[in-house]
């Protein structure tokens, strides 16, 4: 469980938020690769996730532009382009980490990333040819995908919003971006859930795609770490047990999640009657954006 930094006390419950996209932007002329000081591997293992993030967002955006037309709730509907407009924001910032910051130290990302195209363009994309009962079966399969990857990305954000990055002197650009997107997760965190519940409120889906999602964060995620820990001349020769008590330690100073704390966090997600409003807080999230650099910048 996330031990949660004290909120201001100005930033009260806020209620229902009208969710917008932060044009923000970042310079990475300055980004050491081991940008958590003392800790190369947990580093690696977070910047691992800007391999994912880019094409994972650009399907998320590309399948709710194909359920919006379908979706009468027009209050749900308009959390939708809220989330939308977020998500492809996301896309193309992390985008930018790969092909300016990774490139710039000496990561090639093209190999991973091909791969990462194969399954958001191909594996996951819409089943063209099948009847239109099919075709929605397999729509509504893809809505509690996102949902449970959803989850996962608003466990995270949360855990970004209270980690130790800053109080250890964690690069401030890296830092911020990880917190605007990890508050952004949070005030979106329960839009994709909502969508897929409108559609189908299967929990034997709810249950297996949830079961697909964590085993595949998992493994790409850490599979991620270990390329871009094989190109970095630093850390290249570092063995499985290394990177395992690199992460270890990592965890003791509160700079990547615990294993244990995923793990309660999918058990949450099995609850009869949970809901991702009970993930995060909503008065955090939006007190960090209000004072995220990038996001005052974007204005």
């Amino acid at each position: 469980m996330t031990k949660r930094k004290n909120t201001p006390v100005s930033a009260v419950d806020p209620g229902p938020v009208e969710l917008h996209a932060r044009n923000v932007e970042f310079d990475w002329a300055d980004t050491p690769l081991h940008w958590l000081p003392g800790h190369p591997y947990p580093a690696h293992t977070v910047t691992a996730l800007n391999l994912l993030l880019p094409e994972g967002e650009r399907w998320f955006v590309r399948t709710f532009n194909e359920t919006l037309p379908l979706v009468a709730d027009e209050q749900l509907a308009a959390a939708m382009r809220g989330f939308i407009g977020q998500e492809a924001i996301h896309a193309e910032s992390h985008d930018k980490v790969l092909w300016t910051y990774l490139i710039d130290h000496g990561i090639d990302a093209r190999p991973f990333q091909r791969q990462m195209e194969w399954v958001f363009r191909k594996l996951l994309a819409p089943h063209e040819k099948s009847s239109p009962k099919a075709a929605r079966k397999h729509l509504i399969e893809r809505l509690w995908l996102i949902a449970a990857i959803e989850h996962y990305t608003a466990e995270l954000g949360d855990f970004a919003l209270n980690s130790s990055w800053s109080e250890i002197g964690g690069d401030p650009q890296m830092v911020d971006l990880f917190c605007w997107h990890g508050a952004e997760e949070v005030e979106h965190r329960a839009v994709a859930y909502d969508v897929a519940n409108y559609f189908g409120n299967s929990y034997l889906t709810r249950a297996r795609t949830m079961l697909l999602a964590l085993p595949a964060l998992i493994w790409l995620v850490f599979r991620g770490a270990k390329d871009i820990t094989r190109q970095d001349p630093a850390t290249r020769r570092m063995s499985y047990l290394g990177r395992r008590v690199g992460y270890w330690r990592g965890v003791q100073a509160n700079v990547v999640p615990s294993m244990l704390g995923l793990a309660w966090s999918t058990v949450k997600y099995f609850r009869p009657g949970f809901h991702p409003d009970q993930v995060g807080s909503t008065a955090q999230a939006v007190a960090y954006l209000a004072s995220s650099p990038a996001a005052r910048r974007a204005g």
